[in-house]
């Protein structure tokens, strides 16, 4: 079992950063796939990063470039940081945990969730 509660979440102008945080509880975190989520209103979730137990990371097109997932195993911490932000990244973004052998950010891979953290960015 693990549970994750994401922060971080805020309002920042178009341009600016922020960097979300999501604490995980599980004996084995090192060994899982986390992945960020978001979700628009009125739209599908959306994968956007994915990192696996060495830290090999990928990337949506969306945000590539612009974003970057990093992993604490000994803090049990899972990090987006999101540069250069725009409007469009406007969201409620989520972390996952899964156990797949390729880790990527497809939704369906992914069997543990976070509640969500909003961010907000203003043109």
């Amino acid at each position: 079992q693990v549970q994750l509660m994401e922060s971080g979440g805020g309002s920042v102008q178009a341009g600016g950063s922020l960097r979300l945080s999501c604490a995980a509880t599980a004996y084995t975190y090192s060994r899982y796939c986390m992945g960020w989520f978001r979700q628009a209103p009125g739209k599908e979730r959306e994968g956007i990063a994915s990192i696996d137990s060495t830290s090999i990371t990928a990337y949506g097109d969306s945000v590539k470039g612009r974003f970057t997932v990093t992993r604490d195993n000994a803090k049990n911490t899972l990090y987006l940081q999101m540069n250069t932000l725009k409007p469009e990244d406007t969201a409620t973004y989520y972390c996952a945990a899964g156990s797949a052998v390729w880790c990527l950010p497809r939704e369906y891979e992914y069997n543990y969730w976070g509640q969500g953290t909003q961010v907000a960015v203003s043109s």
